[in-house]
C-alpha cells in the first residue's frame, strides 16, 4: 500500500534539514578558529623564549673577561723533597746487669758524662767476695792433693821397681809384684783425678772472679746518660728482659736525622744530598744535613708506605737533643738562572673563564673544548700557555722541565721574561 505525503509535509521537513546544516557549518568553523588560536598562542611564546635566550646568549658575547695574570720570571728553580721524623744519637747503648742482687752504689746521674770502662753502679759484693775465697781454697786444696798424688806414684814406682828385681832374683814372689803393680797404677789415676779437680777449681775460681767484676756495671762507650733507672738499694734480677739500668748515647755532638721518606718521593733522593731542616725548639732556624742512608725495607702505616732515611747532622753547639721532631727539606734538584712560570698558568685554559661566564644559558652553546693542562707537568711534556698580548691571551706552546710546585721550568717556547700569562678568567657584564 502506498503512502501519499502531503507538500506541506515535505517542506518542513527541508528546511529542518537546512537549519541542521547551517548549525554544523558555522560550528567547524568555529573549532578551527580555535584551533589556530592555540597554534599562534604556542607559537607566539616559542618565539618570544627562543628571543630572550637570543638576547642572553648574545649578551654574553657583549660582556667582558677579566683576566689574572701572573709574569713569567728568571731565577732559580730548587725542587725538594719534604719529610718527616726524629734526630737520634748516632750510637746509644741500654746497660743492664747480667746479675741478680742488691745496688750498692750508682756513681752517674743524668747527662753525666762517661768514658769507656767507667763504673756506672755496683752492686752489693759480700756474697760474691765470698765465692771468689771459697774457689781459691778449693783450688788451693786440690794442688796439695795433686802433690800428695805425685809423692804417692814416685812411692809406689819404687816400690814396683824393687819388687821386680827381687822376683828376678827369686828373692820375692809375683803376687807381691803384682800388688805393687796395682798400688802404682792407683797412685797414677789419683794424680790425674787430683790434676782434674785442679782444672776445675781454676774455672769455679775464674767464674767467682768474672761474677765479682760483673757487680760493676761499666760504661761501654765514651758519652753521655741520657736515663737512669736505678737507685742505691734497689734490687736487679738477670734474665732475658732484664730491666735496663742506664741509656747511654755516643758523642751528641755528631747526630743523625731519621726521617720518613715518602714511596712517591723515594726514586728522588739519594745518598750525598743535602738537606736542611727544622726543630719545633727552634722553629726561626734550619739546620744543615746530607743524605748517607736510604735503607730498602719499607715501613707501612695506616697503609701508607714509606722508606727510612739517615741524614748526618753536625750539633757541635750541642743545640739539637735526641728525640726532637723535626721536618727536612731534601734538594734533590737545584737549576741556576733559569726562565719559570707559575704552575697556575699551566692550569688555566679560556674554557673555565667561558663556562662560568654562561651561566645556565650556557646549555644552548657549542661544546667547550677539554682542559688538557688539568693534569700535572711531567718533566719533558709539551703544555699551552696563553700569554696577555693585546689585550687578549694567546695559546703558546712550551716545553717544561723540573717544577718546585709553584713554578715550573721553560725549557723552550715563545716565553720570555716578564710575559704576562694568564692564570684565571672572569666574565664582568658591560
Amino acid at each position: 500500500m502506498n503512502k501519499i505525503v502531503s507538500g506541506s509535509e515535505t517542506g518542513a521537513k527541508t528546511g529542518a534539514a537546512s537549519d541542521l546544516a547551517a548549525v554544523l557549518a558555522a560550528s567547524g568553523r568555529q573549532g578551527k578558529r580555535s584551533r589556530w588560536r592555540g597554534r599562534l598562542i604556542i607559537l607566539l611564546i616559542l618565539i618570544a623564549a627562543a628571543a630572550v635566550a637570543v638576547y642572553f646568549y648574545m649578551g654574553r658575547g657583549q660582556s667582558e673577561l677579566s683576566y689574572d695574570t701572573q709574569p713569567a720570571k728568571r731565577g732559580d728553580l730548587t725542587v725538594l723533597v719534604t719529610a718527616t721524623g726524629s734526630v737520634q744519637p748516632t750510637e746509644q747503648v741500654d746497660i743492664s746487669s747480667e746479675l741478680s742482687g742488691t745496688v750498692r752504689d750508682v756513681n752517674v746521674d743524668y747527662n753525666s758524662t762517661v768514658k769507656s770502662g767507667e763504673v756506672l753502679a755496683l752492686l752489693d759484693t759480700n756474697k760474691l767476695e765470698a765465692d771468689v775465697k771459697s774457689s781459691r781454697a778449693k783450688l788451693n786444696s786440690a794442688k796439695a792433693n795433686v802433690v800428695k798424688a805425685n809423692a804417692d806414684m814416685q812411692s809406689a814406682g819404687t816400690s814396683l821397681e824393687r819388687l821386680k828385681s827381687l822376683v828376678r832374683s827369686n828373692v820375692s814372689t809375683q803376687q807381691s809384684l803384682d800388688d805393687a803393680s796395682y798400688k802404682y797404677d792407683s797412685a797414677v789415676a789419683a794424680k790425674q783425678i787430683n790434676e782434674a779437680e785442679v782444672l776445675a777449681s781454676e774455672a769455679d775460681l775464674q767464674l767467682a772472679e768474672v761474677n765479682l767484676a760483673k757487680a760493676k756495671i761499666i760504661s761501654p762507650i765514651d758519652g753521655v746518660i741520657l736515663t737512669r733507672s736505678v737507685n742505691p738499694g734497689a734490687t736487679v734480677a738477670a734474665s732475658l728482659s732484664a730491666p735496663i739500668l742506664f741509656t747511654i748515647a755516643g758523642d751528641l755532638k755528631k747526630m743523625e736525622l731519621q726521617v720518613d721518606v715518602d714511596e712517591a718521593d723515594v726514586g728522588q733522593i739519594a745518598v750525598g744530598q743535602k738537606a736542611k731542616f727544622t726543630v719545633d725548639a727552634y722553629p726561626d732556624r734550619s739546620f744543615p744535613a746530607e743524605i748517607e742512608q736510604i735503607r730498602f725495607a719499607s715501613e707501612v702505616v695506616n697503609n701508607v708506605v714509606t722508606y727510612k732515611a739517615v741524614l748526618s747532622v753536625d750539633n757541635a753547639d750541642l743545640l739539637l737533643r735526641p728525640g726532637m721532631t723535626a721536618t727536612a727539606d731534601v734538594t734533590v734538584e737545584a737549576v741556576k738562572d733559569t726562565l719559570m712560570v707559575p704552575n697556575a698558568a699551566l692550569r688555566y685554559a679560556p674554557a673555565q673563564a667561558e663556562r662560568r661566564g654562561r651561566g645556565i644559558f650556557g646549555i644552548f652553546g657549542p661544546p667547550r673544548q677539554r682542559n688538557n693542562n688539568a693534569g700535572p707537568a711531567l718533566k719533558g711534556a709539551e703544555r699551552r700557555v696563553w700569554v696577555l698580548r693585546n689585550g687578549r691571551p694567546a695559546p703558546v706552546v712550551i716545553q717544561v722541565g723540573s717544577s718546585d710546585g709553584q713554578f715550573t721550568q721553560v725549557v723552550s717556547g715563545d716565553i720570555k721574561e716578564n710575559d704576562a700569562l694568564v692564570t684565571d678568567a672572569t666574565t664582568r657584564a658591560n
